[in-house]
């Protein structure tokens, strides 16, 4: 929230577009943002509740209701093991890719500027913001890595791996551990608005 505050023209949209960004962009950007401070995570699975558990949290029977987790998938957190490998591996692209922060600034202003997100009013305009993130981000890597000519390529395919990121994903293994189910909606207002 703080990046995106602080983007001048991101302050300039609508208020209805930047909540609409905001809530379509926030994983993306949290992620990145793991990325950039290079930090990294370690999960474990999670042990069923015990029977005593189950009993005063009111939890139904797992072998009655409940079906086991697929053996071969794994579950930490309540999240699948394919989706944190899938972040694991978006991290480790960034570190391998060693990232500047002007790229990854370049990188958060594609992920901001989103034109497909549904119900933008100023679509052309974030359109062109989304381009001018992408040129700047080639012509940054151009002036600075001249002898890395797929390096912008290299960055795209790191892009992609970041919108394959769910969001529900990222609320389940970052925040409910800490402060619990979470309506990420209420959350991001709150953040947005300093409420």
């Amino acid at each position: 929230i703080r990046f995106v505050k602080n983007v001048p023209c991101f302050r300039e949209l609508p208020e209805d577009d930047q909540l609409v960004l905001v809530r379509s962009g926030w994983a993306a950007l949290l992620v990145l943002g793991l990325a950039h401070d290079r930090v990294d995570f370690e999960t474990t699975e999670t042990v069923e509740p015990s029977m005593l558990q189950r009993i005063l949290t009111g939890l139904p029977d797992r072998q009655s209701e409940v079906a086991p987790p697929e053996p071969s998938r794994g579950v930490a957190a309540g999240v699948c093991l394919v989706d944190i490998q899938a972040i694991k591996a978006f991290l480790k692209k960034c570190w391998t890719l060693d990232i500047s922060t002007k790229e990854y600034a370049y990188l958060k202003g594609a992920v901001l500027f989103n034109p497909d997100v549904l119900g933008l009013r100023c679509l052309h305009y974030i359109q062109s913001l989304r381009r001018e993130s992408h040129q700047a981000l080639n012509e940054h890597v151009k002036l600075i890595h001249r002898e890395d000519s797929t390096r912008f390529a290299k960055l795209l395919i790191a892009l992609s791996m970041l919108r394959a990121i769910s969001p529900p994903v990222v609320a389940q293994l970052f925040f409910k551990p800490v402060i619990g189910a979470v309506n990420m909606e209420e959350v991001l207002l709150e953040m947005f608005y300093g409420k």
